[in-house]
């Protein structure tokens, strides 16, 4: 009886573990695509997308 409550203690403690790793994945997943966001809204992709849009009205 003791070593089925001990298998159930270490059952339970593996998969509060992997719950932790896997919500501190979540949030840095989170944080990586609000980065990400931002990153799209800089000047430089503004330019670039203006710049190939100028390329594009030679073409046409």
């Amino acid at each position: 009886m003791d070593n089925s409550a001990q298998a159930s203690a270490e059952l339970i403690l593996l998969f509060g573990g992997i719950m932790v790793v896997v919500l501190l994945a979540v949030y840095m997943y989170k944080n990586y695509i609000q980065d990400l966001g931002s990153e799209i809204k800089s000047e430089e992709v503004s330019r670039l997308n203006n710049e190939l849009q100028e390329i594009s009205e030679l073409f046409t």
